[in-house]
């Protein structure tokens, strides 16, 4: 069973990377909807300085360490604090000088990086963000065998948290304001993270 690397890790980002930067304008028409439709100028910017740092990285934990630093200096408001936090987060879970992670090292390591965040950025399942989306992914990635099976569950969970979103009324943000007017929309930040996820495991399988 083929465990993550640096190389593959750099496929995975360059991947979803691309997919957000193609997608940037349907996300902010997403955001349009409830909020300041931005979302995909947002996610854009936090994902290219992200992988700009990922692709000149040497070793796995100062990959996820350089890359969610990037992120956060992109300075793109709560996008750039989720994911900078998260992938930093994520660095901390990994043993310094591991050349590769196996499945049960990778979900540990995303569990760690959803306890950084989650003490930063507020947030919970239903409250109609990224969380109803990432949450559930790194909840998924727990007791599978192979990183592929693990990047696979993280991508189901992920996908269908984002289209769960539809039934939700926001709690946060400018969307919040409009009560349950907000119910029938896609949260723009978890479909952004359903397609991160669904890059990383089609990257990592190729």
């Amino acid at each position: 069973m083929e465990n993550l690397t640096i190389e593959k890790l750099k496929k995975m980002f360059d991947a979803a990377s691309k997919v957000v930067a193609e997608q940037e304008e349907y996300l902010c028409k997403l955001d349009s909807a409830c909020g300041d439709g931005d979302h995909g100028v947002a996610i854009k910017g936090a994902m290219d300085a992200a992988n700009a740092s990922i692709q000149s990285a040497s070793n796995l934990k100062d990959a996820f360490f350089d890359a969610g630093m990037s992120a956060m200096a992109n300075s793109n408001g709560s996008t750039s604090s989720i994911y900078g936090t998260l992938f930093m987060g994520v660095s901390d879970g990994i043993d310094a000088g591991v050349e590769s992670l196996d499945a049960q090292a990778l979900a540990k390591a995303f569990k760690v990086g959803l306890a950084s965040m989650r003490d930063v950025v507020k947030g919970d399942v239903g409250d109609k963000t990224c969380f109803d989306a990432l949450i559930p992914a790194i909840n998924a990635m727990e007791g599978k065998n192979s990183v592929a099976e693990v990047l696979e569950a993280a991508a189901k969970a992920s996908d269908e948290g984002a289209k769960n979103t539809v039934n939700l009324q926001a709690k946060f943000g400018r969307a919040r304001n409009l009560g349950e007017k907000s119910i029938g929309t896609l949260d723009p930040g978890a479909v952004s993270n359903a397609m991160i996820f669904a890059e990383f495991y089609k990257a990592f399988i190729a």
